[in-house]
């Protein structure tokens, strides 16, 4: 990226991570259609160049960025890039995730059955669906400080809802018990409140967000909602005014239960 620009420099920034496919690239894409400048963050350089590139010939202002959430030299050389780039983050947007299981949807994830799953495949999923966004948020905080309304949105899943999923007649019902996507997500937008509540005297409104069942490649497109109707609530808590809520967990039909 070249040297700062008092052009750009004047558009809210927003980074996404996991930003070259799926619901970040759909995220991505309404945030630089709304006029903010978009950073793409991808563990893979090429894919995220031309997720950025597509982006920009629609017309957005968007930039890829490396960025492995499990890779501290990449998260902190990220940071570097917007301190140096931008001298700010308006808007961070916590997306990469795993599912642990592959391209299957939740109903075939048996390798996920609590009483046979590999302690292996639970530390990969936590590793980025928890410890990677513990790492980026704080590598990002002290830029999203500077911002006059810092957004932090954590994308989390209906699959964290300790209610829907407890419920033996509810809509997770059929579905294999999972020991650790389904946790990490939990454990997300626990941690979702625990930011939220440091840092609401700073004006950081955090929550935590359920897309719903996106037609994505980590569940075999096998999902209802296309990537534009998962990544719209994404955006609209995103966005949030100054009024908005924080500590919040929303699904695009409002509250998800805890």
């Amino acid at each position: 990226m070249a040297d700062r620009d008092e052009g750009t420099t004047r558009r809210k920034v927003a980074l996404v991570t996991g930003a070259n496919k799926g619901i970040g690239r759909g995220v991505a894409e309404e945030l630089a259609a709304r006029g903010m400048t978009v950073l793409l963050g991808a563990r893979d350089a090429r894919r995220g160049e031309e997720a950025a590139a597509s982006v920009r010939a629609a017309g957005g202002d968007a930039h890829a960025v490396a960025l492995d959430v499990t890779d501290q030299a990449t998260v902190r050389a990220a940071a570097r890039t917007v301190e140096e780039r931008f001298g700010r983050l308006d808007v961070l947007v916590n997306n990469a995730g795993i599912t642990g299981s592959g391209r299957v949807t939740p109903d075939q994830a048996h390798d996920q059955v609590p009483s046979s799953v590999e302690l292996d495949m639970v530390r990969a999923v936590f590793e980025t669906n928890v410890f990677g966004v513990i790492a980026v948020t704080n590598a990002m905080l002290p830029l999203l400080r500077r911002s006059a309304a810092p957004r932090v949105v954590n994308v989390s899943s209906h699959a964290a809802s300790l209610t829907l999923t407890s419920d033996p007649e509810g809509p997770f019902a059929s579905l294999l018990p999972s020991a650790a996507y389904a946790p990490s997500k939990s454990a997300l937008t626990a941690l979702t409140v625990q930011y939220a509540n440091e840092l609401r005297k700073d004006g950081v409104l955090v929550n935590a967000v359920a897309p719903g069942f996106v037609a994505t490649d980590s569940n075999g497109h096998a999902g209802v909602l296309t990537v534009a109707q998962g990544a719209a609530v994404v955006v609209r808590l995103a966005t949030l005014g100054p009024d908005g809520g924080t500590a919040g967990f929303l699904g695009a039909e409002g509250p998800v239960p805890w």
